[in-house]
């Protein structure tokens, strides 16, 4: 009996926990979404915990019971964007790339990663300072390894002949490539998008068809 009312209590703890854990869980989606859009609409030096408090309709308060300052909330944007980057190379990775060819990879790898800027436009003021911020440098350094890392493993199976350290080298070289040029195509629209997609991908191709 003691062991049934023991259980009981522990399924009607379980019960009432469940739902706050989602409110909050809830409401800390609410606070990354928020804080987000306003990267985009006042950048990353004028963001402030207050900001996203008013914007909210909650209280600074209410927002330190999720986050304890705004550094914490730009990390939790950053695990975010590096989440994001994780899933399309998985995706990448999950095709054939033991039967295509470097122009075939590139087609296939370029708009999936460039998508990921598109959807995650609202973080790309955090995504250009992290490298700058103490709290978010070594978030940043992860990002770029996990990239070259997986790049570099892509390349290999793409039977590209050079030794693991010059495609580590290359990998890098598309990273810093890619990222500085998804970041201004995001800006742009129609034809002029499209060219600038295309010069990429040119350039691209350039990089990992030299011997």
């Amino acid at each position: 009996m003691v062991e049934h009312r023991i259980e009981g209590r522990k399924r009607k703890m379980v019960q009432q926990r469940t739902p706050r854990q989602e409110r909050s869980q809830q409401r800390r989606g609410e606070i990354l979404r928020t804080t987000a859009t306003l990267l985009e609409r006042v950048g990353f030096d004028d963001l402030t915990t207050i900001l996203i408090a008013r914007e909210m309709g909650i209280s600074v308060g209410s927002l330190y019971h999720y986050f304890p300052n705004k550094q914490a909330i730009l990390y939790a944007l950053g695990e975010q964007w590096l989440a994001e980057q994780t899933r399309a190379l998985e995706e990448i990775a999950a095709q054939d790339l033991e039967g295509m060819d470097l122009a075939d990879f590139i087609e296939v790898a370029f708009p999936r990663m460039l998508a990921v800027y598109r959807e995650q436009r609202g973080l790309l003021p955090l995504v250009q300072a992290m490298w700058a911020v103490p709290e978010l440098r070594d978030l940043d350094d992860e990002h770029d390894e996990m990239i070259i890392n997986r790049l570099a493993v892509m390349f290999q199976r793409l039977g590209l002949p050079q030794s693991k350290a010059e495609r580590e080298r290359r990998g890098r070289l598309m990273l810093e490539m890619t990222h500085a040029l998804f970041i201004s195509i995001v800006e742009q629209s129609g034809p002029r998008a499209a060219r600038s997609l295309a010069d990429l991908k040119a350039l691209g191709l350039t990089l990992l068809s030299r011997d």
